[in-house]
């Protein structure tokens, strides 16, 4: 926190907490049974591992991946209890757990040390093979439940019901899925254990330098004193914490436990107060360089590098928080609600003179990559100049025992997203094997009857139900899998296509009745959930809009494209997010009427389109109202005056 805001008065919140309680990717209570010591060398082991892997090691990618989710299955078995609110122990583990964590990661084991000789069997495997193969998934499902909860092995379930059906026998299907990369340890797992696993080791690192509280003092240096301004610093320090980390209640949680209880004691509603954070933390798994996990898979899905997709994704990005913090500006604006005093906020360039070497970490990931070194090894180089660059400072210094945790937390939360990987990558496997892909894609068309936009909007509310119980990487990759192809038949060129599902995916986060995003925000201001997760989605409006615009006019993801168009495209949009905006909220100068909100709206919309046509329109009606606000804002002065 800065340290000239003073927070004496705000409730005081037990992030851990919350953490354990919302965050999907890990939703069970960290088992306190363990013995601490044992714990902390299988966590930090397998970060060890996890570079080892990168730097030095070149095993085949089966024997990889094979070795990756079997240490973890191991992990989760230790970590997590079987039932949630199981009692704690003192000096041990249950011996089931033990017993179950060691069979499973065992029957990973059984592959790398056989690769060779069930690699050249092929199809051909032992009854022996297929026992090992049914003991590893079972124990891979029973993890995931663990840790990432019951609703996505639903899904993958249904799927091997489906296979089985189509008259697939056991052996088959457990051949399919355990010993191919059409399975478990296919393309999604062995994203994570590439690329993945490495992003979030870096954000751990960069946590434990204090980054994100140097984030949240940089943003109340620029926006606290403005109006709504505690709101406004949670659009920006989300922002730049999306920069780094790629879960959203992580980022509601982190800078939420903050700017949340000011928001608040400044004025705002507890539900708005909530939204704004949800919504903005949100958006942080769309925010370059270090988007989502699931940015890693469409990079592997689509065969594009991850630098392009970063870059694709930037001016999206801008819009949806430039959407944020008009909203925020002009409920605030409605409101009468003020800033924080200036003389208790930092100076930027003082902070910047100070703290601003905390950025290296990230500059030197951008540079890296985009000078063409792959994002594992750029990502080991930003863990390298993040531990560097902590030492610079007494304030940011890390410790050996920081140093430890950074490690531990890199496993931790590498353990949700890795099961999801695994569990997605059956339904995949599934879908290869018996060509249900092509059953579901002729069904969509035939119920879309060949139209774009319902296409599309059936793709949406699959994404957004299919989110409320999978984990963001999961979705992507069953989606991306299933409907993405039928979006690219229909002429949306194949890297909108997977952006469309993306995006989606990601908002499921604050789209009711399930927004865990928008929960975690609730808890902290002790909201109502459901009405957090409106006003949520109210705010994240642009998330809903976007996709379609790109999904009709890809130049908005600078595909085919050139400079001028961009920065054409930059400044109407961004107009276009006013006048959208300013209508939702109903204020721009002063309150609007119902005609001037509609017609707000709908220029806005047609701004947002790249279209030459709909930017003249769009202009001219924004332009026209803008003018009528500022009449009858000149005209309520002079009333006042007199």
């Amino acid at each position: 926190m800065a340290d000239n805001i003073d927070l004496k008065d705000t409730e005081k919140i037990d992030t851990q907490e919350l953490m354990s309680e919302f965050d999907r990717e890990s939703n069970t209570k960290k088992f306190e049974g363990v013995p601490k010591l044992l714990v902390r060398i299988f966590l930090v082991g397998f970060t060890f591992y996890v570079l080892w892997m990168t730097l030095f090691a070149t095993p085949p990618e089966q024997v990889r991946r094979a070795s990756f989710i079997g240490l973890l299955v191991f992990i989760s078995f230790i970590l997590y209890p079987a039932r949630k609110n199981s009692p704690k122990k003192v000096n041990h583990v249950p011996w089931y757990d033990f017993v179950g964590g060691i069979l499973g990661g065992a029957s990973f084991f059984y592959f790398v040390i056989n690769f060779e000789e069930i690699v050249n069997r092929a199809t051909m495997i032992t009854t022996f093979d297929m026992i090992v193969a049914i003991i590893g998934i079972v124990a891979l499902a029973e993890a995931c439940r663990r840790v990432v909860g019951l609703p996505i092995l639903v899904v993958a379930g249904a799927f091997v019901v489906y296979a089985l059906t189509q008259g697939y026998s056991i052996t088959r299907i457990a051949h399919q899925l355990f010993y191919t990369t059409n399975g478990v340890l296919g393309t999604p797992l062995g994203v994570c254990a590439t690329f993945i696993v490495l992003f979030i080791i870096l954000g751990s690192f960069l946590e434990q330098t204090n980054i994100g509280t140097f984030f949240i003092d940089i943003a109340n240096s620029l926006v606290g004193s403005a109006a709504g301004g505690p709101a406004k610093v949670a659009v920006i320090s989300s922002a730049l914490e999306g920069m780094y980390s790629g879960s959203s209640v992580a980022n509601t949680v982190g800078s939420g436990s903050v700017t949340i209880p000011i928001m608040k004691k400044i004025g705002y509603k507890p539900e708005f107060a909530a939204a704004v954070e949800a919504a903005a933390s949100t958006g942080g798994q769309i925010m370059p360089p270090i988007m989502g996990a699931a940015a890693f898979l469409m990079a592997e899905m689509t065969n594009t590098p991850y630098s392009t997709i970063a870059v694709t994704a930037i001016l999206p990005a801008v819009l949806y928080f430039a959407g944020i913090f008009l909203m925020v500006h002009f409920e605030a604006k409605k409101v009468g609600l003020v800033g924080l005093p200036k003389e208790e906020l930092p100076n930027f360039f003082k902070l910047f003179l100070r703290k601003g070497y905390l950025f290296l970490p990230i500059i030197v990931l951008v540079v890296l990559m985009g000078r063409g070194f792959t994002p594992a090894y750029a990502a080991c180089y930003a863990v390298l100049t993040s531990i560097v660059v902590s030492m610079f400072s007494k304030d940011t210094r890390m410790s050996p025992a920081a140093f430890v945790t950074a490690l531990e937390n890199g496993t931790r939360n590498t353990v949700g997203v890795a099961l999801a990987c695994a569990i997605a990558g059956i339904i995949v496997g599934i879908v290869t094997l018996t060509g249900l892909g092509q059953v579901l894609i002729s069904a969509l068309i035939a119920v879309s009857q060949n139209s774009k936009l319902l296409a599309l909007f059936l793709t949406m509310v699959a994404c957004i139900i299919l989110g409320m119980g999978v984990p963001t990487t999961a979705n992507y990759v069953i989606m991306a899998t299933i409907t993405a192809p039928i979006v690219m038949s229909m002429g949306v060129p194949m890297l909108a296509a997977h952006m469309f599902v993306f995006y989606f995916g990601i908002v499921a986060d604050i789209t009711p009745p399930v927004a865990l995003a928008a929960y975690a925000g609730s808890a902290i201001a002790k909201s109502n959930p459901l009405k957090t997760g409106i006003q949520a989605t109210k705010l994240a409006i642009t998330a809903f809009i976007v996709p379609y615009i790109f999904a009709y006019s890809p130049s908005m993801l600078l595909i085919d494209t050139t400079v001028g168009e961009v920065i054409r495209i930059a400044i109407t949009s961004l107009i276009g997010m006013f006048g959208v905006s300013a209508g939702l909220e109903g204020y721009m100068f002063v309150k609007a009427s119902w005609w001037e909100r509609i017609l707000l709206i709908a220029g806005g919309l047609l701004l947002i389109d790249p279209n030459v046509i709909t930017d003249v329109i769009g202009i001219a009606l924004i332009a026209a109202l803008t003018s009528i606000q500022v009449i009858k804002s000149k005209k309520n002065r002079g009333l006042k005056s007199v």
